[in-house]
Parts: structure tokens; C-alpha cells; sequence
């Protein structure tokens, strides 16, 4: 495959709630540090977040018994509340996440560029295992 090429992958959910709870447990930091792991023996240390474009964003993910850690960071480069979010990371990939509703159920699509140091089936798994507890978490918040 061409170096230049960017994979680009995608998971999803639906969240059985409605898309204003959906949007407000996705942005806000106190909710962000209780979902936001892909194990159980990971979690979210703290969170901020600037949700405006140009706005930057970070989250601390450690392993639980602190062997390792590290900072995920962004910059907001496009927000249309309760819609859309575009942001790139740190190491300059694009990630679009979009929320689209019906029915007191919103659904929740992440399509990011993948990295080259993981298997595409790894990376998949981790981002959808963190969107599977950002469910589970806003479900038992209503």
C-alpha cells in the first residue's frame, strides 16, 4: 500500500438515549474520565476540554497500576453541536465523530485515520471497546 494512502477507520454504536445527553456525556471532562477506557485495567486519570474549534482537548490514560500512560490531545477544527465533531490529535491524524438521532436513541459514528504501528484490527478494537463504555456509561446515567 502507498505510504500516503491513510486507512481510515470506523466504529459505531447506538446509544439509548437522546442526543442532548448523548452530546453533553461525550464533551463534559466529569463524564469523559468515567467512560473514557478501553479495559478495565485502564482508566482516565483527568480531562479537559475546550469544545470550540481551535480549542484543544486532553485526556490522561493511564494503566491502573501505573506502568504506563500517556496524554491523548487535540485540536477542534470543526463542532456543530449535537452533529459533528472534527478534531486532530496530536500526532496529526483526522478524526470525525458524528451523532445523528431518532427515536430517544442517538447514533454515534467514529471514523479516524489510522496509525502505523498497530494492526488496523487492534486499533479498531480499542476505539470500539472505549465507544462500547461511553454507551454502557450514558445508559445507566438516565
Amino acid at each position: 500500500m502507498d505510504k500516503k494512502t491513510k486507512t481510515l477507520i470506523t466504529v459505531e454504536t447506538v446509544v439509548n438515549a437522546p442526543i442532548d445527553t448523548v452530546w453533553k456525556k461525550w464533551t463534559n471532562p466529569d463524564d469523559i474520565v468515567k467512560w473514557n477506557n478501553a479495559s478495565d485495567d485502564w482508566h482516565t486519570t483527568r480531562a479537559e476540554n475546550d469544545l470550540k474549534i481551535g480549542g484543544k482537548f486532553v485526556s490522561r490514560m493511564e494503566a491502573k497500576d501505573g506502568s504506563m500512560g500517556f496524554d491523548f490531545e487535540g485540536t477542534y477544527d470543526d463542532i456543530k453541536s449535537n452533529e459533528l465533531i472534527e478534531y486532530t490529535i496530536g500526532d496529526s491524524r483526522k478524526v470525525k465523530v458524528h451523532f445523528s438521532n431518532g427515536d430517544d436513541k442517538t447514533k454515534v459514528i467514529e471514523v479516524f485515520e489510522a496509525e502505523n504501528e498497530n494492526p488496523i484490527a487492534m486499533q479498531q478494537s480499542g476505539w470500539q471497546s472505549i465507544l462500547n463504555n461511553f454507551k454502557k456509561y450514558t445508559e445507566s446515567k438516565l
